[in-house]
């Protein structure tokens, strides 16, 4: 069976507070976005996991995938599987690539194997995982809260724009972008932003708080963004902790060609 992980991106991010636990409270709006991995698996003898495409670095016995397969066979007896992974979502991107990745997987065995599981389960499982990977079961526009593992329905409807992505090739360490931020509360949440105000309005109030430490080390990145702007984006902004920018336009650019060196998405949004 084949599916098609996607990306998301981050509208605002705002962390808020460290936690006792180490972790951080935040806020900020998931959007899904229609840049997809395609992941396959199948009945096997053994359980195997494979993976072509852009280099994933660690241990593959450690992939996100594998962690979803055997917490379902844990509580299931489903049996070995393989699992063929092409990736095509950038690496340390900020667009969730490996947390969609799991999300799948999830939602991949339990139609494979019948489970009948509801997405309030699969959600369960899901942040076992990863702090952002149940987003990916539900996979609608999302406010999350707390860890970024805490969602909420938000109003928004993006539908007319369309969406520019650019990876410059540059992965950003998420230890070190949140090693620069001093939490705090912003003046204004991000839901009312978003639901009171067009998005040709967002660019002085729909902040990501990651922005100033990555732009500091990565100039390239704050250069990308200030381009966008100059392309005609209604919004720029970094997702996540970076590095992927991306611009929201009433029509679609012409990009200059020097971002032929770099990865790019250019779509409709949904």
């Amino acid at each position: 069976m084949i599916s098609f992980p996607n990306a998301k991106i981050n509208l605002g991010l705002n962390i808020i507070e460290k936690r006792e636990d180490g972790f951080h409270n935040l806020e900020s709006c998931f959007y899904p976005v229609a840049w997809h991995d395609i992941l396959e698996i199948i009945p096997a003898q053994k359980v195997s996991f494979q993976s072509s495409g852009l280099e994933i670095p660690g241990n593959p016995e450690e992939n996100l995938c594998l962690k979803a397969f055997r917490l379902l066979n844990r509580d299931f007896a489903i049996g070995p599987v393989a699992i063929h992974l092409h990736k095509i979502i950038p690496i340390g991107a900020g667009l969730g690539g490996g947390s969609s990745d799991a999300a799948f997987a999830l939602k991949t065995l339990n139609e494979l194997f019948n489970l009948y599981l509801e997405e309030d389960m699969l959600c369960q499982y899901a942040k076992q995982i990863g702090s952002d990977c149940a987003f990916f079961i539900k996979n609608l526009p999302t406010l999350a809260t707390e860890k970024g593992d805490r969602f909420e329905n938000i109003s928004i409807d993006l539908s007319s724009k369309c969406l520019v992505l650019v990876y410059p090739n540059i992965h950003v360490d998420t230890a070190d972008a949140y090693s620069g931020i001093t939490p705090s509360v912003p003046s204004k949440k991000i839901a009312g932003i978003i639901e009171n105000e067009p998005p040709q309005n967002w660019k002085d109030l729909l902040i990501n708080d990651f922005e100033n430490t990555v732009f500091k080390k990565f100039p390239v990145l704050q250069r990308i963004k200030n381009e966008l702007y100059e392309l005609g984006a209604e919004y720029a902004s970094m997702s996540g902790s970076g590095s992927v920018l991306f611009g929201l336009f009433e029509d679609m650019p012409t990009l200059p060609d020097k971002y032929n060196s770099y990865k790019l998405w250019k779509g409709k949004l949904t």
